[in-house]
């Protein structure tokens, strides 16, 4: 069964996609990003001792602004009311690993995936931006959707959700 691309028209040219038949259901998703860097500087992260202050608080914050704002960023979605917003961090000191997981919740006709990878992505970004001064080499990867809830295609969970690769 060949499926059809939902963004696409026959002609290949972009739309976006109508939602107004949609029943509204209430839809999750999670997500999450790893910022790569070394030992002492994930120390740093969560004793609040980097040169450019307390990088946690910054970064949740840019994270729930990101997934509000998804829709001015990401050119084919949706605006969309969002009910619930949570950006969480996971540090590993001994791997040198900061996992950002993000979770969007909303009653609506269509998900939150993209709303919530943009979260985990900014929050991510945003550790980095207050890192880079004690360690420019800092790596951010592993970004993807955990699991999801609600709507037509029904609810799933990636495999091994918890591993930071």
């Amino acid at each position: 069964m060949e499926h059809q691309l939902s963004h696409v028209r026959a002609d290949g040219s972009a739309h976006m996609v109508d939602v107004t038949s949609k029943d509204t259901t209430s839809r999750t998703s999670r997500a999450q990003a790893v910022v790569a860097t070394r030992p002492d500087v994930v120390e740093l992260i969560v004793d609040a001792g980097l040169p450019k202050g307390d990088a946690l608080p910054v970064a949740r914050v840019a994270g729930i602004m990101a997934a509000k704002r998804t829709w001015e960023t990401i050119p084919l979605c949706h605006p969309i009311p969002l009910g619930k917003i949570t950006v969480n961090f996971e540090s590993d000191a001994e791997a040198g690993t900061l996992r950002v997981v993000t979770m969007v919740k909303t009653q609506g006709v269509t998900g939150v995936e993209m709303e919530a990878l943009s979260a985990a992505s900014t929050a991510a970004l945003t550790v980095y931006d207050m890192v880079k001064a004690v360690d420019p080499r800092a790596v951010i990867s592993d970004i993807k959707v955990l699991e999801k809830t609600g709507g037509k295609s029904g609810d799933w969970v990636a495999q091994n959700p918890g591993d930071a690769t």
